[in-house]
């Protein structure tokens, strides 16, 4: 890993802590949370306040998400919002921090000048003890206070302040103004300067969790589901009829579609969709060329097109099958038939514009895990966990495409692969028919004819669904 760290793909954008005042503020809050302190000097922390190297010297890298369930945090700064989450157990997790932090700006600016701010993602599960636990996580509540308790202190306050305006003898109470004069030397002027908290709570229903081997929870659509990476059979209590693994690709594939939430690439509005493919077949070509011996890193793309011609022998099924599906977009060639069995199959989509979209994309980059970039971008744990087993040739190539492109406009390369225009008219909805001869219960496979369709929502011709 030691590349991924020096060119910042990995514990990078981090927040610096050096000075004494905050390393002694870091200490006040990890020893209310925790009872722990740290002896370092100077570490790294992110958006939760976590940091690698406490973590390393403590033996513990959950030492702020004990049992991978209601983190804590440790705000420092409001800098911490732009920083990346660590060992995310939720994908929820760094949205809700962010939009706490964003929505709390000036107070927590207030509040950090003096002192930490420490808190809790609370939900009403304290143990993973089951897969069934899970469903019990329905709302999430941010409960956060500095560690002398300020926000206490300036309710206390603000509650003298109003005595002292409202009762007639109060300018001749001196226990009164001298508890606010004392009161406010903790937080200063309330008044001028309100420092409350606003109390956020986030509903839980979809999302993605590291517990289990992996798990996808989509609860809240029309026909609700659960995809696992791993054996589905721990969920068969599932109070979710539909239960899933990633290798039930047809399955996947018709609760995907069924729930509108993927678009075909090549159908996508505004974005160029042969760069797209022209750059996953690239990544398919170095997976397949990796173990060959061959120096892939800052090959050009009319090198790369001469590799791909001179190994085409070597090549897997998914890169012919992009392959033609460019020639239909860019050349006018036949359309080609692409099964969901077909290993390509979802390279070929992308998240459709709606609430979950992130969600969407990042099990779209466990399904297809060779674009590299997109598992970089979406699923962040997953592309260290393969990064790890790659031949030096990958890894060499992979470095050099995120350093040199990515990182180089990461807003307009989200942009370009996920980013959605307006459409032009209301897209035609799936009709809620043959939902569990398509798609099927959990516990049986269903095996039909394939047919072939041409669906207009997707664009998907042949959808075996079993």
């Amino acid at each position: 890993m030691h590349r991924l760290i020096q060119s910042g793909l990995m514990f990078g954008n981090l927040v610096h802590v050096a000075s004494p005042a905050l390393v002694e503020r870091y200490n006040r809050a990890l020893k209310s949370l925790t009872g722990k302190t740290t002896e370092l000097t100077d570490f790294y922390i992110d958006i939760s306040g976590y940091s690698p190297e406490i973590g390393h010297e403590l033996g513990d890298d959950l030492y702020l998400n004990h049992a991978g369930v209601n983190r804590q945090f440790i705000l420092l700064t409001t800098d911490q919002k732009s920083a990346p989450l660590l060992n995310a157990k939720f994908s929820t997790a760094r949205g809700i921090l962010r939009q706490f932090i964003e929505e709390n700006e000036s107070a927590l600016f207030a509040l950090t000048a003096r002192d930490a701010v420490a808190g809790e993602l609370v939900n009403s599960v304290y143990d993973m003890s089951s897969p069934a636990r899970l469903f019990d996580i329905r709302k999430i509540t941010v409960e956060a206070d500095t560690t002398n308790g300020a926000l206490g202190q300036a309710d206390e306050l603000a509650e003298k302040v109003d005595r002292f305006i409202s009762e007639e003898d109060a300018w001749f109470d001196d226990v009164l103004i001298a508890d606010m004069i004392e009161l406010a030397d903790q937080t200063g002027n309330v008044l001028r300067n309100p420092i409350d908290l606003k109390q956020m709570s986030f509903e839980q229903r979809n999302y993605w969790t590291d517990h289990f081997g992996g798990v996808y929870l989509f609860q809240d659509l029309d026909l609700p589901a659960v995809i696992c990476a791993t054996d589905r059979a721990q969920f068969a209590d599932s109070p979710i009829e539909y239960v899933f693994d990633l290798t039930n690709r047809n399955r996947i594939a018709g609760f995907l579609e069924l729930n509108g939430l993927v678009e075909p690439i090549v159908k996508a509005r505004g974005i160029d969709a042969g760069a797209i493919l022209r750059q996953k077949m690239d990544f398919i070509l170095v997976d397949a060329l990796a173990g060959e011996g061959i120096d892939l890193a800052g090959r050009s793309p009319s090198e790369m097109r001469r590799l791909a011609r001179r190994y085409a022998s070597h090549l897997p099924r998914e890169f012919h099958t992009l392959n033609a599906l460019l020639n239909w977009a860019e050349n006018g060639g036949p359309w080609p038939v692409i099964s969901s069995d077909d290993p390509a199959f979802f390279y070929t989509l992308r998240a459709a514009e709606h609430k979950d979209a992130d969600l969407v994309n990042m099990l779209l980059s466990e399904l297809a895990p060779k674009d590299i970039r997109q598992l970089f971008i979406c699923h962040k744990i997953l592309f260290y966990r393969h990064y790890a087993s790659w031949p030096d040739a990958k890894r060499d190539y992979v470095v050099d495409l995120l350093v040199n492109e990515y990182q180089v406009d990461k807003l307009g390369t989200r942009e370009a692969l996920f980013g959605h225009e307006a459409p032009m008219e209301e897209p035609e909805l799936a009709k809620p028919v043959d939902v569990v001869d398509r798609v099927g219960p959990w516990g049986a496979v269903r095996r039909r004819p394939a047919r072939r369709t041409r669906n207009t929502q997707s664009g998907i011709r042949d959808q075996d669904r079993r």
